[in-house]
């Protein structure tokens, strides 16, 4: 059987150089209007009376993280349900990896992807429950709405809670995280997050960059921006999914913030505290003390080691979403960073981090909360 590659679907990305290589010659196309490309995505029909299907990704050293290739395996999936990991090696700037096919059509991606459906399906449910409310800040520039969950009744005494995901469309884990974390937050039954609703009331955007998520994009908007770096002047030409976020945060006010990102290379999770912003003093150290304290114990996937270099005080990126949020509302503030490789402390051969991990510590950021919730202010 002739193999098919195909990725002309939600959030597909590859196109192919030489069909009759052995093995396959791939590219990753880049995001629009941008250098930027690590995402693929894409479908094989035809593998399984081949001993093996053999790609190689040739234009992978010129990726946005080169260094994440090292220790990284693709995922694959026969049903789009269950990710697993295939044999993978980066060398002489290519990404080869090697997969003997149990079925006729096999789907490969960077990571577990969460399609526009999935989404939908998301925000859909979740405003099923009595204590959610769904309304659309607006539309994005390729006119898809950007949803916005409201939990809990609000009142002046109750503290407000933000969450944001998928500023960088690629990192499909954000989502998963946001999943987890509704899944506990909208049980009648769970004690944490009952009496957490108690207390605050929470805005969660389970998906910043729509645009760029149905393109296939890792990085930037249907524009070609960053949109982790136009918090302090975006704008609705360049970057409205900032722009009606940063509106909807002025009329609440904000006493948490948690961005939820995926890291390509630092096979860990970690968090990025706020303690290069110009407001950064001893009251914040001790939320995020508190909060990374109870964290640790919520979720063994996350540890406290490894990370980004700290930001020298004054020296914060305020372009970026934390420190932009975290100076503007002298809150506590992070970014929640999970691999794209695997947790190296707690290693998975055969799915690595994935989707399933990421719902986990999402829903692990509850505990976290409450734990500080009163001190918020």
């Amino acid at each position: 059987m002739t193999l098919h590659i195909n990725s002309q679907f939600d959030s597909g990305n590859i196109e192919v150089i030489n069909h009759q290589s052995n093995p396959i010659e791939l590219v990753i196309r880049p995001d629009h209007q941008s250098d930027f490309y690590q995402w693929f995505h894409f479908s094989v029909a035809g593998g399984k009376d081949k001993t093996k299907l053999k790609l190689s990704i040739i234009n992978a050293a010129g990726a946005a993280f080169p260094a994440g290739w090292q220790h990284y395996q693709v995922v694959a999936s026969y049903d789009r349900e269950d990710w697993f990991r295939v044999t993978t090696h980066y060398e002489n700037g290519c990404l080869k990896f090697d997969h003997a096919s149990d079925h006729d059509l096999v789907w490969y991606s960077y990571f577990t992807p969460y399609s526009w459906e999935r989404h939908q399906d998301l925000i859909g449910w979740a405003q099923t429950s009595g204590i959610c409310a769904l309304s659309s800040l607006g539309n994005s520039l390729d006119g898809r709405p950007i949803s916005l969950l409201t939990i809990g009744k609000d009142s002046p005494h109750k503290r407000k809670i933000w969450l944001t995901a998928r500023q960088h469309p690629g990192e499909t884990m954000a989502e998963f995280a946001i999943e987890g974390l509704l899944q506990k937050l909208l049980d009648p039954s769970d004690a944490c997050a009952r009496k957490l609703l108690e207390g605050a009331v929470f805005y969660i955007i389970p998906n910043m960059n729509p645009d760029g998520s149905v393109r296939g994009h890792l990085r930037t908007n249907a524009a070609g921006v960053n949109l982790n770096r136009e918090w302090q002047d975006a704008t609705m030409e360049r970057s409205p999914e900032v722009f009606l976020t940063q509106q909807k945060m002025h009329s609440t006010g904000v006493d948490l913030f948690i961005d939820c990102h995926g890291d390509e290379a630092i096979p860990y999770v970690f968090l990025v505290d706020n303690q290069g912003i110009p407001a950064y003093g001893p009251r914040l150290a001790k939320l995020e003390a508190g909060f990374k304290q109870q964290l640790l114990i919520s979720n063994p996937d996350y540890q406290i080691e490894y990370g980004y270099e700290i930001d020298l005080p004054g020296q914060a990126n305020l372009s970026m979403a934390s420190s932009s949020v975290g100076q503007t509302y002298d809150c506590l503030s992070v970014t929640l960073e999970m691999p794209f490789i695997d947790n190296f402390n707690l290693p998975d051969a055969t799915h690595g981090w994935s989707a399933q991990r990421s719902q986990d510590m999402g829903a692990a950021l509850l505990p976290a909360m409450l734990a500080v919730l009163t001190e918020l202010r």
